[in-house]
């Protein structure tokens, strides 16, 4: 199989899908793997890592696209790459539909067969492509958020774990899965109030056992989550529905009541945000302030640490990727169930559940 790995273009995004040791082993497996040049650069992998292993460097992203049976990148194809995906063409990467009618639309248009870094699953239901991502998001959602609450970036001028005689920040996450459990011990190491709140009872047990003393956890209602909302200087949104749009946790006619200047970290903006008055961000410009509350909305976080994040991730798509280009993707949907949940689309049809109620008027197969 030809496998290609294109420059990543979306805004600050500096991570790549592939790493050295995944072209290296690729082509021991008797493939071709076509690397456009730079692609590596962002994350600290330059060229010559994979030609060194017998990779084939390419020029653009057109000879990524047009020669490749699969290409495997990272985020979702942005505009001028969807006109150059072909039908029946393996595309393995994050794609996060739910958030995004257009690029669902043209994606479909394309007849491209779309397999999903975030809604594959493994034989426990867990969700092992998505997992590195959430635990870096999760982490930087906390210092991106210190770091908003400073004065210089429009936050209400707090340092997160306060100092002798001054007191610490009250840290509100909402949702306490991956996101939630790494930003919680991450504000918790820097001294800062947490409280994290979660639906799953079995899950906050499990909180409350393994978590530092001053992480606290609140069950999930309406009231609750408007009540601590009020209290927080830091609101982290870390709600996930696997394949689905992210639930609106805080309205906008919260935000009068909440302190002036304190900070929203919108984890879940991918899959459409969690926020009410949240919307899309980069690392460039990546705030906003709505009714004297700021707003952080990166929809690449991890994209700003990519060498960790490459890493990690490709630490964790090798075999599947391996997979795919060994196996077919037919074989590869059989394998399990899991791996069925990954295919998000093919021959112009959607094929996940989740990702067909959100547009019902789209086909499905």
């Amino acid at each position: 199989m030809i496998i290609g790995v294109p420059t990543e273009v979306k805004t600050d995004e500096y991570r790549i899908g592939m790493l050295p040791v995944g072209a290296q082993l690729l082509v021991e497996d008797g493939h071709t793997v076509l690397i456009q040049k730079g692609a590596g650069l962002g994350s600290g992998f330059e060229d010559e890592r994979y030609t060194s292993v017998g990779a084939t460097l390419v020029d653009s992203a057109e000879e990524v696209y047009g020669k490749s049976e699969m290409v495997v990148k990272v985020k979702e194809p942005q505009n001028e790459e969807i006109k150059l995906l072909k039908e029946d063409q393996i595309l393995f990467c994050y794609f996060h539909f739910a958030g995004s009618r257009e690029l669902t639309e043209g994606c479909l248009k394309s007849g491209v067969a779309a397999v999903s870094f975030e809604t594959l699953e493994d034989s426990q239901g867990r969700l092992p492509l998505l997992t590195p991502m959430s635990e870096v998001a999760g982490k930087l959602s906390i210092q991106e958020g210190a770091k908003s609450l400073e004065r210089p970036m429009q936050g209400r001028g707090i340092l997160l774990g306060g100092v002798p005689g001054v007191p610490p920040a009250n840290v509100l996450i909402i949702g306490g899965g991956v996101v939630g459990a790494n930003a919680a011990r991450v504000a918790a190491g820097l001294g800062a109030n947490v409280v994290v709140m979660d639906i799953n009872l079995d899950r906050m047990r499990y909180l409350d056992e393994t978590m530092p003393p001053n992480v606290t956890t609140i069950y999930s209602d309406p009231q609750s989550v408007e009540f601590h909302a009020q209290q927080s200087d830091l609101v982290i949104g870390a709600v996930l529905i696997p394949g689905a749009l992210a639930p609106i946790l805080i309205r906008k006619s919260l935000l009068p009541t909440m302190k002036k200047r304190s900070v929203l970290v919108d984890v879940s903006i991918d899959q459409g945000g969690s926020f009410e008055t949240s919307r899309p961000t980069t690392h460039t410009d990546p705030t906003f302030v709505v009714d004297d509350v700021v707003h952080y909305c990166v929809a690449n976080m991890p994209g700003a640490v990519g060498r960790t994040s490459s890493q990690a991730l490709g630490n964790a798509t090798l075999h599947y990727c391996r997979e795919l280009a060994n196996q077919g993707l037919d074989a590869f949907l059989e394998m399990s169930p899991g791996r069925r949940t990954a295919l998000n689309m093919r021959h112009g049809k959607l094929t996940y559940k989740a990702i067909a109620d959100t547009f019902p008027d789209l086909p499905t197969a």
